[in-house]
């Protein structure tokens, strides 16, 4: 099965081509954000603030990264547990938010949250995150400095690898199994 090449900003007519199972790459940029950044953003949209970044098309990615050593711009950079997100999830795609990376199946209320504004949950490979790192080639803190791993980034990726693993058409890779994809 051939990689579906994707760069943000995604539109509905994007999401709405991808289903469970499918192999995707992200080039250009996407956002960082893990549980105390996504609390932070979600406190900003209930008192209708500006969030450090507009969400509209984006794709965030769960992930506390190491820090860069010499000659890098990030350390590993592998996905984080995503239930974390899970009661924050459903409000950042509201407010615009196309998609998500992380590890681990999202719960009902962001399955229904996906269907209802056309999102998708994607899964990188866990374990992987020193050879993740090398398909992010820029890195910059854009918010919440003080969270270190946690703060929010904006990453340049370059053929970023991930498996749409939740649809907005109600399909979910936990549930359906591999099996079905294996070609």
């Amino acid at each position: 099965m051939e990689s579906i090449k994707l760069t943000p900003p995604l539109s509905n007519a994007d999401i709405e081509k991808l289903h469970s199972g499918q192999k995707v790459s992200f080039s250009g940029f996407i956002y960082t954000a893990r549980d105390a950044a996504h609390k932070k953003m979600v406190d900003l949209i209930e008192r209708g603030e500006k969030l450090p970044f507009d969400p509209k098309g984006q794709i965030i990615y769960f992930v506390g990264p190491t820090p860069a050593k010499p000659g890098q711009v990030i350390g590993s950079a592998g996905p984080t547990t995503s239930g974390r997100m899970n009661k924050y999830s459903p409000v950042m795609l509201k407010a615009g938010l196309k998609g998500m990376i992380g590890k681990g199946e999202m719960g009902a209320e962001v399955a229904d949250a996906l269907k209802e504004h056309k999102g998708v949950y994607f899964v990188a490979t866990g374990g992987a995150a020193a050879l993740i790192a090398k398909k992010i080639s820029g890195a910059e803190v854009v918010a919440y400095e003080e969270l270190g791993p946690e703060a929010v980034r904006k990453l340049k990726v370059d053929d970023f690898p991930a498996i749409v693993a939740q649809d907005c058409h109600g399909g979910n890779l936990f549930k359906e199994g591999v099996e079905k994809y294996r070609r």
